[in-house]
């Protein structure tokens, strides 16, 4: 697959079935993202503070009955990470979706399911609402709405998701403190958010971290969360009669802040038309927690 808009640049050596990519969208983005196999498409989009290797342990399955796509998103692992502007613009859902929507455009792939986790799944919210003619079925992972989340702030959340409230501070305020020692801070992100020890390999752990070593990547991280505190909110409620129109599956940790402070399907019941969920045992992140089960329930629904 070579086209000017297209570049090969090798296998993950986290998912050697996948060959590495570098697309140049429409959307002025050059994108990193992994692909493999054949058949109906489907889209994984990871979180903070992961890239698309976050699916390593369940992307290869998925890839003996579909294509799979597992896109670095704007601002993360080895995607560009673009200027911002003072209204955080450049990092809002509406944007990052328009990257993934460009992305699929190019592959010539004009349906497809999406699987987002975290970050990923707010940015697979706005693509549902925007290009409801595309998206086929969505799996969103762990989270409830943002705006739900905000709203029901209380000192139990504030506690736990304390980089809601954090990295949305004005710059360069947070990209300095977490500058100063990113591995420290990486490390007590994730091993807060995982619930079962020795999920998460080294070599993984290291490669977030390089990543996160970028000082590009920890001011667009704050972008990201800043974006979500206020033209993401902006947006969804200048959409707030639209609702997902594909069937919406949520799965989420019982073992996580979200599985424990929400009803997760209620939240969404006015935001989708068809809405089902359940709890994994585990935490924030089952794809890595317990991918067997996880596979298992996602299989079952993309079928």
């Amino acid at each position: 697959m070579q086209n000017k808009f297209l570049k090969e640049v090798g296998q993950s050596p986290f998912l050697p079935e996948f060959k590495l990519f570098n697309a140049n969208l429409r959307t002025g983005i050059k994108m990193r993202f992994a692909m493999a196999g054949s058949g109906t498409p489907i889209m994984l989009a990871h979180g903070h503070p992961h890239t698309h290797v976050i699916w390593r342990k369940v992307a290869p399955e998925l890839a003996k009955k579909h294509t799979v796509i597992l896109p670095d998103l704007r601002g993360y692992g080895d995607t560009d990470k673009p200027e911002s502007t003072p209204d955080h613009r450049p990092y809002s859902k509406k944007e990052m979706a328009k990257d993934l929507m460009a992305l699929m455009e190019l592959l010539g792939l004009a349906k497809f399911a999406f699987v987002g986790h975290d970050r990923g799944a707010r940015v697979g919210h706005r693509l549902a609402l925007d290009y409801p003619e595309a998206v086929t079925k969505a799996v969103f992972v762990d989270i409830a709405p943002t705006a739900t989340m905000y709203e029901l702030t209380n000192k139990e959340f504030a506690t736990k998701y304390f980089w809601w409230f954090f990295l949305i501070q004005p710059e360069p305020f947070p990209e300095k403190l977490i500058g100063f020692d990113p591995e420290y801070f990486l490390h007590h992100h994730i091993n807060g958010q995982l619930k079962i020890k020795g999920v998460l390999e080294e070599s993984v752990f290291q490669e977030y971290l390089r990543c996160y070593r970028n000082p590009q990547t920890i001011h667009a991280i704050c972008e990201d969360y800043r974006a979500a505190a206020t033209i993401d909110l902006e947006d969804d409620k200048a959409d707030s009669e639209k609702k997902i129109q594909c069937p919406l599956y949520l799965l989420w940790g019982a073992r996580g802040t979200v599985g424990k402070l929400y009803d997760v399907v209620a939240t969404w019941k006015d935001k989708a038309l068809n809405v089902s969920g359940e709890a994994l045992d585990c935490g924030h992140s089952p794809e890595e927690e317990c991918p067997k089960v996880f596979l298992e329930k996602l299989k079952a629904f993309l079928d």
